[in-house]
């Protein structure tokens, strides 16, 4: 997966919901690593604001960014959008403080990027798996976030707001893909009863029944049809029944459960990073959802160190035993330093090294302090390293492993007796005229031990 841009500019326009203001966005195609930006008119200046979670500073019905005082308002839906559709590098220019409603959905931005068209960028987006369970209790609302391990991305989200006409709803999103068929076209909601309180505070000003589906537990009162009426004259409020009321009714029975993953997924875009990852939502809002990012960010920040770290099942049958490791390597006792294979590919090989106080070099390498010196750890790595390569060439021949170069060694912590030393060895580039460059790392547990670039000739051996 590599990180993308749009093919050219295009623009889009419609008012805001909160502000009730005009405004226009033109989706510009940004280079590589620059990722989501906003570009907002300020008067006669520019305030460029990027799209992170460290910029939210308003969650209030919407999510709100800020930088130097100056906001933009309602980016949910284009970031929901953005991140569907994997469109990691672009500028948004927009000439107010709020990105327009549209229709309440993200399905007028889907439709923007797809006829702008997507731009390859050939340079490798950054991708993290999540291997430990996670949860995360947003104590304010009682929203939970449950992160679960996953050979891919998904999303489940639960709603429920102890209402009679809006009863408990489930919506799930197994892969991106499926986002723009089966969640971008969601609109947003609001329940009546919330709708002067919101007008007072501000807010919603360009609600209108366009651009949302309105919860209505109980009719208004007569006084308050009124004040609703001229609060919102052309907003299509003349409300005759309970329920859920929608222009040209719901897209799916659990419509507003979808919309709650779109603005999820608006809001987890601000961590800028993509994952593999299961995640169970509990009565999201943007508040929680924000708050779970910023955690979820330093979350992701563990999960890129940790990143390298081989996943090793020491109960399943090795690749290669000790047994054929003899009939490859020429090392022998005491210097056989790889005790199995465990993983075989034509770039990367992952092998261990059990380390025990027998070892013969403990009786004069700081024998009251055992420690396993560095050029073995080195040594081991080669060994590792030299099986992926053989490996690669013909068969009819063994061969013999030269070192040629050392590069960017590292020794970052001890190993000592009780440790299994897990190598990883990766290719670096094909194997030319016998030449093997390859990407070494030796683990303990989730330690990065040692790691090293390590240049060898094989050669062929004379056979006897």
């Amino acid at each position: 997966m590599n990180q993308q841009t749009i093919g050219k500019s295009v623009s889009i326009s419609g008012v805001g919901l909160h502000t009730g203001v005009n405004s226009t966005v033109i989706l510009h195609p940004a280079n590589v690593n620059h990722g989501i930006k906003f570009n907002v008119k300020h008067g006669d200046t520019d305030e460029i604001i990027p799209a992170q979670i460290a910029k939210v500073s308003n969650t209030n019905r919407s999510t709100k960014l800020t930088s130097n005082n100056v906001d933009i308002q309602t980016v949910e839906h284009l970031l929901a959008a953005l991140y569907a559709m994997r469109v990691t590098n672009i500028l948004v220019e927009v000439n107010a403080n709020e990105l327009p409603i549209l229709d309440g959905s993200s399905k007028v931005y889907i439709e923007a990027i797809e006829e702008a068209g997507i731009v390859d960028q050939e340079v490798e987006l950054q991708r993290i798996k999540i291997r430990e369970p996670f949860e995360y209790v947003h104590e304010p609302t009682g929203s939970r976030y449950t992160v679960l391990p996953s050979e891919a991305f998904e999303v489940h989200v639960n709603i429920d707001f102890n209402s009679k006409v809006l009863p408990c709803q489930f919506a799930e999103l197994k892969d991106l893909e499926s986002f723009p068929s089966e969640i971008a076209s969601c609109r947003t909601f609001v329940f009546l009863h919330d709708i002067l309180a919101l007008h007072k505070h501000g807010l919603i000003k360009g609600g209108h029944l366009d651009n949302a589906v309105i919860v209505v537990e109980n009719l208004p009162e007569k006084k308050e049809a009124i004040e609703l009426k001229n609060a919102f004259p052309d907003a299509g409020l003349d409300i005759d029944r309970p329920g859920l009321v929608a222009k040209n009714g719901l897209k799916y029975p659990n419509e507003l459960s979808r919309h709650k993953l779109l603005d999820f997924l608006g809001d987890i875009a601000l961590c800028g990073t993509y994952f593999d990852a299961r995640i169970i939502v509990n009565k999201p809002s943007h508040e929680a959802n924000t708050a779970f990012a910023k955690v979820f960010k330093e979350v992701l920040k563990s999960e890129q160190k940790n990143k390298l770290v081989p996943v090793v099942d020491f109960n399943a049958d090795p690749v290669y035993d000790i047994n054929q490791i003899y009939d490859v390597l020429p090392h022998r006792y005491p210097f056989l330093l790889v005790d199995k294979i465990v993983e075989l590919t034509e770039s990367r090989v992952v092998g261990y090294k059990n380390i025990t106080m027998n070892e013969p070099f403990f009786q004069g390498h700081f024998p009251n302090n055992p420690i396993m010196p560095g050029v073995l750890q080195i040594e081991a790595m080669a060994q590792t390293g030299g099986i992926l390569a053989i490996s690669l060439l013909p068969p009819d021949k063994k061969y013999d492993t030269y070192f040629l170069k050392i590069d960017n060694c590292k020794f970052k912590a001890k190993v000592i007796p009780g440790d299994t030393l897990v190598i990883t060895m990766d290719l670096l580039e094909p194997i030319r005229r016998g030449i093997c460059k390859m990407q070494g790392r030796a683990f303990v547990g989730n330690t990065l031990v040692t790691e090293a670039e390590l240049t060898a000739q094989l050669v062929p051996r004379d056979q006897p």
